[in-house]
């Protein structure tokens, strides 16, 4: 039969705790390996340096920017910025009508074009298409271009192919969307048909003009779609929704029309609507069904990464002016090596105080919080490494601050454990007992003070920005580890030791010896028990230890409240016993 006991539990969790070390550190090490990541935390801006942007506004005619408009600029940058998490950038305006952006390292393209991006957000129907095969258009394609028609009406929609006249037909040739790339305007005439490429594909497209401008974009997530049963399938899919009631109205009316088409021809591309950022198309999908309520869903081949990437661009594709890069320079650490440092410093002084209070305090037991230290904080840095390659996190000052202040935090829940063992101890049990005890009533304290410091991380995350929210997240992160090495670690660990003969036996440099805790066993040998007036010394020992403590929390003020009543309460019962002195006097006589 297999072992369940404490002991058999213990050296489980401890190997699970390994796997998930092993695991975390197999992970950094196959990124290392694949050139994705590095060994080391990414830095902020304030500790590594990075890149500068100062966007000026582009304003067609005489038109003002007002101060709402240039906020609600810099929020929504901020939110295209830090949409793949906690990038430490720093947006802010200058002189009034300048945004300037600082991003820290190098930016990646996709990064840069995502800043550059400007309010030209919108939906256009796909008039005709041609494809890419080999790198190279294919012959087949070139005769589809030829054979292209000119007008003979007027247009009567914005998919009608009359909107393709001689000199649109003869800039769709001229265009190139695969390498070498033909130089494309922008910004266009959202009443008029235009050509256009998708980048990521290289499939070029003759568009109709704007029937759903990109203001009318309400939200858009991501997720995984769900099937015509309502099940949850493996396909990934954009969510998107459009303000009420013109953007609804609007997208009803095109559904209709394109739906139409597709039930006639699937492959007809007039059947698909082509969503369009500063003239390039980042999707085209086909309309399927009728959208009424201005809920639809986006699917397609994507990833996740993929999905995410669309939804992004569209809810935080619409600026309320548009911008153009005035300016990119390299920019060096505001703060340095020598601050970082500092900082490290001043960690170190932290840890070397925790580790030289426990080995006072709790002898060879505090080698079990070094040990648990070491751990959380091993636990932290690679979960700092994996942020940073997997959601774009990067290290500040303010989140080196935030792991030194929870360095005490997680001393806090091994001494609270500690305590709660040694009261077993003076209460007379044994060590196993006392650490099965004491750790049913430690760890409810520990839960509590963590899901503290937990939500309180998650409110300043959330309502903070900047460097603050790396404090924030830091000092959460911190507070998780700091539980999985208490359930994961010390509390096994502890199990394990207190039957081994150093521990169990109460050794003087254990930190775990009765009888220098003051504590009288219920059983004292050779058949005797406890007395009832041995029992009470504990008793009277708990309390003092209670009032002491008590005393010692006590303010000034109280103090010297106490002080005074203590006089006052001398002074009534010296007046209380002076009538009898009297009294006794004259009987004498």
């Amino acid at each position: 039969m297999a072992r369940t006991g404490p002991t058999s539990t213990a050296r489980r969790t401890l190997l699970w705790l390994a796997a998930i070390i092993i695991a975390c550190t197999l992970a950094v090490g196959g990124g290392v390996l694949a050139g994705a990541t590095t060994w080391a935390p990414k830095l902020g801006l304030d500790l590594e340096g990075g890149t500068q942007m100062i966007l000026a506004p582009k304003v067609e005619g005489a038109g003002n920017i007002t101060s709402e408009q240039l906020d609600q600029a810099v929020s929504i940058i901020r939110q295209r910025v830090d949409g793949s998490g906690v990038s430490e950038a720093q947006i802010s305006t200058e002189g009034g009508r300048n945004v300037v952006v600082s991003m820290p390292g190098k930016p990646t393209d996709e990064e840069r074009d995502l800043i550059k991006a400007s309010a030209n957000m919108s939906f256009r129907p796909v008039i005709a298409t041609t494809g890419v095969a080999s790198g190279a258009v294919a012959e087949a394609d070139r005769t589809a271009e030829a054979n292209l028609p000119v007008p003979t009406a007027a247009p009567v929609d914005a998919s009608d192919i009359n909107w393709v006249d001689a000199a649109l037909f003869k800039e769709f040739e001229a265009t190139s969307c695969i390498a070498p790339l033909t130089d494309r305007p922008t910004t266009s005439d959202p009443a008029k048909p235009i050509v256009s490429c998708e980048p990521e594909t290289g499939v070029k497209y003759i568009l109709g003009p704007v029937e759903i401008p990109g203001k009318w974009i309400k939200n858009a997530t991501y997720g995984l779609a769900a099937g015509a049963n309502g099940a949850t399938t493996n396909q990934w899919s954009v969510n998107l929704t459009l303000e009420k009631p013109e953007g609804a109205d609007a997208f009803k009316a095109v559904t209709q029309r394109l739906n139409s088409k597709y039930l006639i021809n699937a492959n007809d591309p007039q059947a698909r609507f082509a969503i369009v950022l500063d003239d390039s198309v980042i999707s085209a999908p086909s309309s399927m069904a009728v959208i009424t309520d201005g809920q639809s869903s986006i699917t397609g081949q994507f990833t996740e990464a993929s999905a995410k990437s669309l939804a992004d661009k569209l809810k935080f594709g619409s600026l309320p002016i548009s911008f153009e890069i005035q300016s990119e320079v390299q920019i060096s650490a505001t703060l340095g090596l020598q601050q970082l440092e500092m900082g490290l410093l001043a960690g170190l002084i932290g840890l070397l105080l925790v580790v030289v209070y426990s080995l006072f305090q709790y002898r060879a037991l505090g080698i079990v919080t070094i040990l648990s230290l070491v751990i959380a904080g091993v636990l932290t840095y690679l979960a700092i490494v994996l942020l940073g390659w997997a959601e774009n996190y990067r290290l500040s000052l303010a989140g080196v601050a935030g792991i030194i202040v929870a360095i005490g935090q997680t001393a806090d829940s091994f001494i609270v454990y500690f305590e709660r063992v040694r009261d077993e101890l003076r209460d007379g049990r044994g060590l196993v007992a006392a650490v099965e005890n004491g750790w049913g009533r430690a760890k409810r304290t520990i839960l509590a003070s963590k899901a503290v410091n937990i939500l309180a991380s998650l409110v300043l995350y959330f309502v903070s920005v900047g460097s603050v929210k790396g404090f924030a997240f830091t000092l959460g992160l911190t507070a998780v580890a700091d539980l999985i090495v208490v359930f994961m670690f010390t509390h096994p660990t502890l199990q394990l030791l207190a039957r081994t003969k150093f521990f169990g036996e109460g050794h003087a440099f254990s930190g775990l010896d009765p009888k220098q805790l003051g504590a009288i066993p219920l059983y004292r040998g050779a058949g005797r028990l406890r007395t009832q007036q041995e029992t009470l010394e504990v008793v009277k020992g708990k309390n003092a230890r209670a009032a002491g403590e008590a005393e010692r929390r006590q303010t000034i003020a109280e103090r010297r409240l106490a002080a005074k009543e203590s006089q006052m309460a001398g002074t009534s019962a010296a007046k209380a016993a002076q009538p009898e002195s009297s009294d006794d006097s004259k009987e004498n006589n």
